[in-house]
């Protein structure tokens, strides 16, 4: 039992010190594939969702009244002094509860460093998680920067480029806009998931609702599971439902296909690669693919295309691997 015990508690140290990593700094490509090889261990898997919950809950408990009540009368005297007149009922013990938690948060994890910068970037097979000035969190995606402005009236982040999935604090006073390449989405708290692409903008949305607006379009209003893209020169077609995991697998690191074009599951990977992956198989472009590889794993992915579809993987002069019927000619 007190092996078991130990063995429980190590796992959860090593889930705060994940939590730390993936929360402060950028993210490689290897950082995200050691992460996932340590969480394939049950115990580890159930340490970090616990880990993970709490952190939450505590972003959550830090807007409610009483405890920033609490928190100014603590910040005017010693803690110790006014903590029995809080113990006596449901606000003492949700004060205490959010106490635990944020000392928790600072003693066993590290505390989550609250970003105030303005630009925030990635490079090719990167990524990273960023906490903003209002709780708000957004993690990039592989080659994306973004610009975050905000102001009295309003949370406005520009996507340069790339992707980026939200989850935005609520504040009904100051609407959270994410503006890309003409197209404007709206909300007041939700997550959802914005790629800007040469095709347009594409925005998905996992929870909540938000608003998606063209260049001199009405826009629509997306539900839980809707996706919409928006084309570059304003165009914009109507939403479609879609499955929220597979969209937006990427966060977790994974890619996951289900019947994707044999391309652009191609081009999805390069998205992640210093040196490309090209196809030159005819008539295999718009073959389906279904499957679910480690963002940066460019190997694992050319071998089973490769056993799938009688393919043979040559080296290109760029470094890159070049995708052909197992026949033809090198």
């Amino acid at each position: 039992m007190a092996d078991k015990a130990a063995i429980i508690e190590q796992a959860r140290r090593e889930a705060a010190d994940w939590l730390t990593a993936l929360n402060n700094r950028t993210v490689t490509t290897q950082a995200i594939l050691d992460f996932r090889a340590w969480r394939r261990t049950p115990v580890n898997a159930k340490a970090y969702a616990d880990v993970e919950r709490a952190w939450k809950l505590a972003a959550e408990l830090a807007d409610d009244p009483d405890i920033q009540a609490a928190t100014a009368n603590a910040a005017r005297g010693p803690l110790r002094r006014r903590l029995p007149g809080y113990l006596a009922g449901p606000t003492g013990r949700k004060v205490l509860g959010f106490l635990a938690v944020v000392l928790v948060s600072v003693g066993v994890w590290g505390v989550v460093r609250v970003t105030q910068g303005r630009v925030y970037d990635t490079a090719v097979g990167e990524q990273r998680l960023i906490r903003l000035a209002d709780g708000s969190r957004v993690r990039l995606d592989t080659a994306t920067r973004i610009r975050v402005r905000f102001r009295d009236g309003e949370r406005r982040v520009v996507l340069v480029r790339g992707q980026a999935f939200f989850e935005v604090a609520h504040d009904a006073a100051r609407p959270f806009l994410v503006e890309a390449q003409g197209a404007t989405v709206r909300a007041l708290g939700t997550r959802f998931d914005v790629r800007r692409d040469g095709a347009g903008v594409q925005v998905t949305l996992v929870e909540g609702r938000v608003l998606v607006r063209g260049q001199g379009l009405p826009g629509w209003t997306l539900s839980p599971g809707q996706q919409i893209r928006v084309g570059s020169g304003g165009r914009d077609a109507a939403p479609r439902t879609v499955e929220t995991q597979t969209a937006t697998s990427w966060t977790t690191g994974r890619l996951v296909f289900r019947g994707a074009p044999l391309a652009a599951a191609v081009a999805e990977v390069n998205r992640y690669a210093a040196r490309p992956v090209r196809l030159e198989a005819e008539g295999l472009s718009d073959t389906p693919v279904t499957g679910a590889f480690d963002t940066g794993d460019t190997g694992a992915f050319v071998a089973a295309v490769c056993a799938l579809y009688d393919l043979k993987a040559d080296r290109g002069a760029d470094g890159g691997m070049v995708l052909r019927p197992a026949g033809a000619g090198g």
